[in-house]
């Protein structure tokens, strides 16, 4: 998997989503991650809601999905 800086919103967060992300780059969930939490968004609404976690419930979240 590599990383792609998702197209800017005018936001001081870098959010980056997956190569895995489909050929429209239009269904895929991006992340941002600042000192202490790490943001999740969906890419079709890039203003609306965010998810945040701690950077340890982010790494045993990605390390159940990984698993998987």
């Amino acid at each position: 998997m590599t990383l792609k800086p998702s197209a800017g919103d005018g936001s001081a967060m870098e959010w980056v989503k997956s190569s895995y992300s489909g050929s429209d780059n239009n269904d895929c969930v991006e992340v941002a991650a600042i000192p202490g939490t790490i943001h999740v968004r969906d890419s079709k609404d890039v203003r609306g809601p965010k998810l945040a976690f701690t950077p340890g419930a982010w790494a045993g979240f990605v390390a159940y999905t990984a698993g998987r």
